[in-house]
């Protein structure tokens, strides 16, 4: 009966100290890079400021290599996600970083980076010769449901980042950053922010990519090779083999 109250008191330990475990998270920064092949790689920082009780149990968690994003979002909280979320793409490449412990003026913190890649998250269409129209998916935020639909989060920064080249063609709601942006209509513009509170139930982005000549043939001899796999080889040595037998033949005569 003795080892009745010893067996209650290691039970009780544990959750004494899950009880007196706190965290706050102070910001969110989603970082997106949208990608020409309508693909985004995404960079998400999230801050969290952890208390005296936590710390041990974050430094713990931290050395333990076998947590995964949901064992940590049991300890941290739910906003410990992944914001950029595609129901009918997927999610590829994922890498999650649980920062050390810095002191800062509000007591201790620390940095959780999320990076993943995620499929689908525009759609394009060709418009004219060598000009593609990109459209940004909002179906694929993963915020906060407010009154009217979703929001961005508290403390949150969303980033989208252009393609190489790319003019923005229509964007909505206003950007917070780059601030006056619209007076030139983001001609040159290369990187969008929007922060907290911001309604993305009407969310549009389009953007333009010219193409240039190279890449247009560099796209078609891709395409063959989609269509023909390895046959393109032979098909396009067959082509070369025939302008040079032309240009022989030319230059005979």
């Amino acid at each position: 009966m003795r080892l009745l109250p010893i067996m209650l008191l290691a039970l009780l330990v544990p959750l004494a100290g899950m009880v007196h475990a706190s965290y706050t998270v102070s910001g969110i920064y989603v970082n997106v890079m949208l990608n020409p092949n309508t693909s985004a790689t995404v960079n998400e920082t999230i801050l969290v400021q952890i208390s005296n009780q936590s710390l041990s149990q974050y430094s713990t968690s931290r050395m333990a290599l076998n947590l995964t994003l949901s064992d940590w979002q049991h300890i941290i909280g739910p906003q410990l996600e992944q914001h950029i979320i595609n129901p009918r793409g997927s999610i590829y490449d994922f890498r999650f970083f649980p920062g050390p412990i810095f002191s800062g003026r509000k007591g201790y913190n620390a940095s959780i980076e999320l990076m993943y890649n995620v499929n689908n998250v525009s759609t394009v269409r060709q418009i004219s010769p060598r000009v593609f129209e990109y459209s940004f998916d909002p179906a694929v935020f993963n915020f906060e449901n407010g009154a009217s639909g979703e929001v961005l989060s508290p403390n949150t920064t969303l980033t989208l980042n252009m393609p190489r080249g790319a003019q923005i063609r229509s964007i909505y709601p206003t950007p917070d950053s780059p601030i006056g942006g619209f007076a030139n209509n983001y001609r040159n513009v290369t990187s969008v922010s929007w922060n907290s509170g911001e309604p993305l139930t009407r969310f549009t982005l389009i953007f333009l990519i010219h193409e240039s000549l190279s890449d247009e043939v560099a796209g078609f001899f891709d395409g063959i090779y989609l269509a023909l796999g390895l046959y393109s080889y032979v098909v396009v040595a067959v082509i070369v083999v025939a302008l040079v037998l032309y240009l022989y033949y030319k230059a005979g005569r």
